[in-house]
Order: structure tokens, then sequence, then C-alpha cells
């Protein structure tokens, strides 16, 4: 009776979260512009999509901060782990600690922080603005990720590596990184993804005429729901499903081999 009952109550909250996406997907095929009606399946409002020049650039803007900044986050997270692996296990505590706050920080209160502070600085607001404060919240993604894969490094590969002539240069990319690049995959297509997600941040430091697919879909939202609407979001939410399923499978396929 009890197993009966955590599975209907899972499969509720399943429900529940799903649903109104799975309604979303639906209604983007729906030929009628009334979302009370059917009117049939059709891929107009795709066809529309691609066709609106404000949706597109969103789109690219969208998706050069997320690479530029998943990509710069990633080499820095990578470079911080190798530093903090290196340092005593109490200092090394601290420093994760550290980095694991804007983690657990509320995205709202890091966005006017990092508004407030460009602002003081005298920065102008803009795409730059948009890839600095990306890079500065994936950062810690990318330390979570890599981490563990650090903790697991054999340094006698290395030292072996240099007993045999390699200098460090080549002893770190030949043997070292290779064991690092499951985590850094991961952290790469983790931050690549809270990038290619995240509005609030993005709200408060974007400039004026710059947008990106979550403060364009929010502005277009407020003059009313179009059709258009439906279908990008469909395709945002199959993008990150993509994505969020290759970060969960990349470890699991490191583990086995």
């Amino acid at each position: 009776m009890m197993s009966t009952l955590k599975r209907i109550y899972i499969g509720l909250i399943i429900f529940f979260l799903y649903a109104p996406i799975a309604t979303l997907m639906v209604l983007s095929f729906n030929a009628s512009r009334t979302r009370t009606k059917w009117g049939g399946f059709t891929l107009k409002w795709y066809a529309e999509l691609l066709h609106n020049e404000e949706i597109l650039t969103a789109l690219l803007n969208t998706l050069l901060i997320a690479l530029l900044s998943a990509l710069i986050a990633t080499v820095i997270g990578t470079i911080s782990c190798i530093a903090m692996n290196s340092m005593k296990r109490r200092t090394k505590t601290i420093m994760m600690g550290i980095t694991n706050i804007p983690m657990l920080n509320a995205e709202i209160v890091t966005g006017i922080s990092l508004m407030l502070l460009y602002i003081s600085l005298g920065v102008r607001f803009g795409f730059g603005t948009i890839l600095l404060s990306h890079i500065t919240f994936n950062i810690p993604y990318v330390i979570l990720s890599v981490m563990p894969r650090m903790k697991q490094l054999n340094l006698s590969t290395y030292e072996a590596a240099l007993d045999l002539g390699a200098s460090h240069g080549t002893a770190f990319f030949k043997v070292v990184l290779p064991d690092l690049m499951p985590g850094i995959l991961s952290g790469f297509l983790m931050a690549f993804t809270m990038s290619l997600d995240d509005f609030i941040i993005t709200h408060f430091t974007k400039g004026v005429g710059v947008d990106t697919l979550s403060t364009k879909i929010y502005a277009e939202v407020k003059k009313g729901i179009k059709p258009e609407m439906y279908a990008l979001s469909t395709i945002i939410f199959l993008t990150v499903l993509v994505l969020l399923l290759l970060v969960n499978v990349s470890p699991d396929k490191s583990k086995k081999s």
C-alpha cells in the first residue's frame, strides 16, 4: 500500500512539473492562434520564428555569450582547481567554501551586486558586461565538476613523466590533462547550460539594445504571447534537456572506462 502511494505521489510531482511544458510544446504545433482550440498540426510558427530578425539576433547573442563564457570559465576554473589542489588542507577548504557561495547565493543578489559594481566602476552596460557576469557565475560550477577528478588524480604518473625526461608542460598536457578531461568537459557543458538558461543576472547587467533569448522572451510576453514564443520555448527546453543529459552521461562513461 505504501509503495503504491509513493508511486502516485512521485507521479503527481512529475505531472505538475512537466505538464505545463508538454502543453507548451503541443501548442507550438497548433495551427490556430487560439490556445483553447486545436486547428491542426503545423510547423508554421517554427518557420515564422526563423524569419524573425530580432529573435535570431537574440539567439546569436545567447549562443555567443554561452560559448565564450563557458570556455573562459572552464579555463579559469581548471587553473583554480590545480592551484587549490596544491594548497594546504585548511586553506583549500576555505577556498572551496568561498567558491561555493555564488552557487548558494540567490541569483537576484548576484545580479544586483554585479550591476552596482559596473555602475561604480563606470562600465558601460552591453555585451561585455553580460559576458563578464556569466563568466563570474559559471566558474564555481566548473570548479565543482573538475575538483573531484583532481582529487582522484595520481601524481605519481606526472612525476614518472618528469623522471623520463618530459618537461613540466609536456607532462601536464600528456598525463594530467587527459585524466582531468571528463571533469573539464562536464564543467564546460554545465557552464554552457547555465549561461544559456540565465535570465535574472542577464536582466540586471544587459545594456539597451542587447538581448539574449531569455530577456527577449520576457519583453515579448509583456506585449502578448505569440505562437512563435511557444516554438522558441520548445527549442530552448529541448536544447537544455540534451545538454543536461550530456552532462550526466559523460561522468558515467568516464567511470566505466
